[in-house]
């Protein structure tokens, strides 16, 4: 590992941060470099801190220290993510014989110099406890493959000897800061210190220095682990897989997904549902493939609060049959929840707590042939969860091969899993009524299609964007991330005409999130002739968009729901033009003519399944200058001379002969999706206009 401190770098954080003052500044540099290190620090893991002065509303000095504060990661975070505290108050707590989590927690907040700041991480003791200016902790993946072994403490000593400090797991809090601070006085020459099964600190009088000690302290594990290598263990191959992992998952991700849906007993919104993030490098196959899977998979995460992101275990499928996936998959998923059932009522019973339990799914599942298939309520946190799981298997591969593995007992882990200041890292925010469902949405990237996919994302959903046209698909694509995250959209190109690419896509959608949980057939085109100038090639590609391309959308999607098993949405853009038809109009009116009969069966088909198929009928979306309708592009200046008018009064037209002199825009209709999506009527079968009202179009 190398040092990346560049005093030119440093200047220019103290430039940029002058207004929080030098020392501050620095902080924030080298607390960047160390957070952009996965090697050393992953998704919120790791703190640093600096002590100096805060100026008062008297004008007086105050010692003070700043340290990271919780809901700031350290690879983006600035002063503000560094509350300050009272630093000779917080030594006072040393005296105390004991201080439980709660009134640590206040005495912490009720001492910060900034009343709005984050709460000061749980660390905040053990930096005020130790004398140092700066100090750094990290995770470093190279001191857990030295420390999780049961010959870890003796390792450290040889590797490091005078250089550190040993500290013995103890749980974060007050007692881990005393122990800290009584470990570095035995010995107040140490650089660092080591906790066993945990990470490493370091310390100095300055960020450069107490960032280049972590930096030396992990070179030296590096060193040591690059020099057993050559003598060391390799994980012997034992599953061959019966085809390429692409198409495994495809199959399997779906049944999965449903078996991991969490019934809520709620009719309109009968399932919390997960999505995926599934990965297959060569690291990950080599290990799911390999004899020593069970032995290495089935111990103990890195460190204990990794647990509240990948749960203590994960699930291995053991030798799957692919043949018979589905049941095996059923039988392992119920084997799991029920252990961990067993694991918190015996942890509780034997620590004389009572905890709220939590959900009893896996959030990591490996399966030979496969890979690593994270879950989470969001596709950030399934990425989390293999991120963390990823460099699991690396350390633990790495220590296979140069000794063995040892991780803390369940107890230690069921401590930090049920720890309230540890849960509170995961969030209390209310979920939105799509959060943990998937959307398909075809023609995505037209002026219906992309607000349409907009709408579900601001619900919660994780959409996946499809389209013809590959460079609107990518503007839209872009556009959307910027707005809503990166997480929030996939764009897949798809030509809903071919059998074949309709079925990619929802491979693909598999592949990226796990399965669908609404499905919107939106990809359309239209043509304008009278019927006796229509030509049969004209007639047969509205046909082969508009009646082909929503066939084979509602059937890929209709076979995909099934096999999740949890119900889920079609819902059909159709169009107000079937109740209400114009002259020159016949393809594209037949077409969605035959488009609604089919959603109507489908209807009839699907609902024994759970599985609503609904209908929406708007009328004339001409999108903006932004994003205009490309059918209207194409057939306006025919549709103006069908109705006598010129083509720039054309818009103006639709609008003034509804009822409510409305402009529909693609907005609209997104509204009227996420009205079916989210379960606000009973209803399937049913067509909703979406057209400001046409007195022509009402039912009779």
């Amino acid at each position: 590992m190398k040092s990346l401190y560049r005093d030119e770098d440093a200047a220019a954080f103290v430039d940029r941060f002058a207004s929080a003052g030098q020392d501050v500044a620095l902080r924030v540099y080298t607390s960047q470099l160390i957070g952009r290190d996965p090697d050393l620090v992953m998704h919120g893991g790791g703190n640093t801190s600096v002590k100096g002065e805060f100026k008062n509303i008297l004008g007086e000095a105050v010692p003070a220290i700043f340290v990271k504060g919780s809901g700031w990661n350290l690879d983006s975070i600035e002063p503000p993510g560094l509350p300050g505290l009272d630093l000779t108050y917080l030594k006072k707590l040393r005296e105390l014989p004991e201080l439980s989590d709660e009134e640590m927690v206040n005495q912490l907040r009720t001492h910060m110099f900034d009343a709005s700041g984050p709460n000061p991480s749980v660390e905040t003791l053990l930096h005020a406890f130790l004398p140092h200016k700066f100090i750094d902790h990290s995770h470093a993946d190279a001191i857990l493959a030295i420390t999780n072994r049961p010959d870890g403490e003796a390792l450290v000593r040889d590797i490091y000897g005078d250089k550190v400090g040993i500290v013995r797991y103890v749980m974060p809090g007050f007692e881990l800061a005393k122990v800290c601070a009584e470990v570095y006085e035995q010995n107040p020459n140490v650089i660092g210190l080591v906790l066993l099964k945990h990470g490493l600190f370091s310390f100095g009088e300055t960020a450069k220095e107490s960032y280049e000690r972590h930096v030396e302290l992990v070179s030296m594990a590096e060193s040591w682990l690059r020099s057993e290598l050559s003598k060391g263990r390799r994980l012997k191959p034992s599953f061959d897989a019966p085809d390429e992992p692409e198409a495994l998952v495809a199959e399997l991700a779906p049944l999965l997904r449903g078996l991991l849906a969490e019934a809520t007993g709620e009719p309109d919104a009968p399932y919390r549902r997960m999505v995926l993030e599934w990965r297959a490098t060569d690291e990950i196959l080599n290990f799911v493939n390999s004899h020593e899977l069970a032995s290495l998979a089935l111990t103990g995460p890195l460190t204990p609060d990794h647990v509240i992101r990948t749960k203590a275990m994960p699930l291995v499928l053991f030798a799957p049959e692919f043949d018979d996936i589905a049941e095996q998959l059923a039988h392992a998923v119920t084997a799991y929840r029920r252990a961990y059932d067993v694991y918190f009522s015996s942890m509780s019973y034997q620590k004389g707590v009572e905890r709220v339990r939590l959900d009893d799914f896996p959030r990591v599942v490996l399966v030979p042939g496969v890979g690593l298939l994270a879950w989470g309520a969001s596709k950030k946190d399934a990425r989390i969860a293999a991120d963390i799981y990823e460099h699991t298997i690396r350390v633990k591969t790495l220590v296979h091969a140069t000794g063995e593995y040892e991780a803390l007992p369940e107890s230690d882990l069921f401590d930090v899993e049920y720890w309230p200041l540890e849960q509170a890292k995961l969030g209390k925010t209310k979920p939105k009524p799509l959060a943990g469902q998937v959307a398909v949405v075809t023609g995505a990237a037209g002026a219906i299609g992309s607000a349409v996919a907009e709408s579900l994302i601001m619900a919660g959903a994780h959409v996946v964007l499809s389209d013809v046209n590959a460079e609107r698909l990518e503007e839209t694509c872009t556009e959307l991330g910027a707005k809503h995250g990166k997480d929030s959209r996939r764009g897949v190109v798809c030509d809903v005409t071919d059998e074949r690419s309709v079925r990619a896509l929802f491979d693909e959608v598999v592949r990226q999130y796990g399965g669908v949980d609404i499905v919107v057939p939106n990809a359309g085109i239209a043509h304008s002739r009278p019927l006796d100038e229509l030509e049969v090639d004209d007639w047969q590609r509205v046909m082969d968009v508009n009646l082909k391309g929503y066939f084979l959308v509602m059937r890929e999607g209709a076979r995909l729901l099934k096999q999740q098993a949890t119900g889920g949405h079609i819902i059909v853009v159709g169009s107000k033009n079937v109740m209400a038809p114009g002259a020159e109009f016949g393809a594209y009116s037949a077409s969605k003519a035959a488009v609604h009969q089919l959603a109507k069966v489908t209807a009839l088909e699907l609902a024994k399944d759970g599985i609503r198929v609904n209908v929406l009928a708007p009328d004339a979306v001409f999108g903006n200058e932004k994003n205009p309708s490309g059918l209207w592009q194409e057939v306006g200046p025919d549709r103006a001379k069908a109705h006598g008018i010129d083509y720039k009064q054309l818009e103006e037209h639709y609008r003034n002969r509804n009822l409510l002199h409305a402009r529909i825009t693609g907005r609209h209709v997104g509204n009227a999706v996420v009205f079916f999506a989210t379960n606000q009527t009973p209803t399937t079968g049913a067509t909703l206009p979406v057209d400001g009202g046409i007195a022509a179009a009402f039912p009779r």
